[in-house]
């Protein structure tokens, strides 16, 4: 089999071939949803009334499926009375393309429908701040643990064994005993990221701990290092690289555990936002606001990723994606 071509099995893409596919990647979505909005023959499942006739229930701008409003048009055709008349449309909770990238700019611009209500900028500024705490307070805890336990086989199997239980826990099911404990507002939301992110980090560095080279350990610990000092000179900055990496995945990790977190309690942050723009049945707002999530994500993804080729030069793995 060629290692030159497109399907080349683990070969480094040339910087030409991976602006390409990154294009594509985000770019083939796209244009199906463009067809599906754009192109009635695709799927236009319903009818945007633009006069109603003399159909007493129909008005302009009200959307009916195609098969009430092909009998009530031929009802009001049989009964001599003026037909409806309208044009394919999607269901409202499908927005188009240009409809959704409008509303990136209203969204930040028109007031909240509800008087006090935050506006989107402060949505998403809480929202990050939840994550913020949660992994940190998540990280503080997990990462030395993975770590130890990685390190140290008997530290490992006096944790690991309720950790592999409890991972398997949906962290939303302590959403009522968090509020029981940490009260109704941030407390119980970060929570949650914990509970979502700490079981998977520990078990996931422990086992990058584990693939250290025990050569190096030996031969630290053949000139006495010990414990310790064995985790801080010789393992930590071994991993380091690895561990890099790993926080940027479970950084990912709690960012899933959003919406479900802001729920939990007062309802807040960029949940808030999606949940009363899908009340009003402003739809582009909501597309626009998960698209965002994805935005600052990727976005503080690339910024870690940027950050870790800068930091550890040597680690050829940190540039390959």
């Amino acid at each position: 089999m060629s290692q030159t071509g497109w399907f080349a099995v683990r070969v480094a893409l040339s910087p030409r071939r991976k602006l390409v596919l990154g294009i594509g990647a985000f770019v083939l979505p796209l244009m199906l949803w463009c067809a599906v909005s754009y192109l009635p023959f695709v799927w236009h499942p319903q009818v945007l009334i633009t006069q109603p006739g003399d159909v007493d229930y129909f008005q302009p701008g009200m959307r009916v499926d195609k098969e009430v409003f092909r009998d009530e048009a031929h009802n009001m055709q049989e009964a001599g009375k003026a037909a409806p008349l309208g044009e394919p449309a999607n269901p409202v909770y499908l927005p188009a393309p240009h409809e959704v990238v409008k509303a990136f700019y209203t969204a930040f611009t028109t007031a909240p429908e509800q008087k006090d209500a935050p506006w989107l900028h402060e949505s998403l500024w809480h929202s990050m701040k939840i994550i913020f705490w949660g992994f940190l307070l998540s990280s503080l805890i997990g990462v030395p643990l993975g770590i130890v336990c990685g390190t140290y086989s008997s530290i490992a199997r006096l944790n690991e064994p309720f950790i592999e239980f409890f991972r398997y826990l949906p962290a939303p099911a302590f959403g009522a005993l968090a509020v029981a404990i940490l009260g109704i507002h941030d407390g119980p939301k970060i929570a949650i990221i914990v509970i979502g992110t700490f079981f998977q980090q520990v078990l996931v560095i422990s086992n990058t701990t584990r693939k250290l080279d025990y050569a190096l350990l030996e031969a630290a610990m053949t000139l006495g290092t010990r414990r310790w000092r064995l985790i801080s000179r010789v393992v930590v900055p071994g991993i380091l690289p690895d561990l890099y990496r790993d926080q940027r995945v479970l950084l990912g990790w709690a960012w899933t555990y959003l919406i479900v977190a802001e729920l939990i309690g007062t309802s807040s942050g960029i949940t808030f936002f999606i949940t009363q723009q899908a009340r009003y049945q402003h739809f582009e707002n909501v597309y626009a606001a998960i698209a965002m999530i994805g935005i600052i994500g990727l976005g503080i993804d690339l910024l870690l990723a940027w950050a870790g080729r800068h930091l550890f030069p040597w680690d050829r793995s940190q540039g390959k994606h």
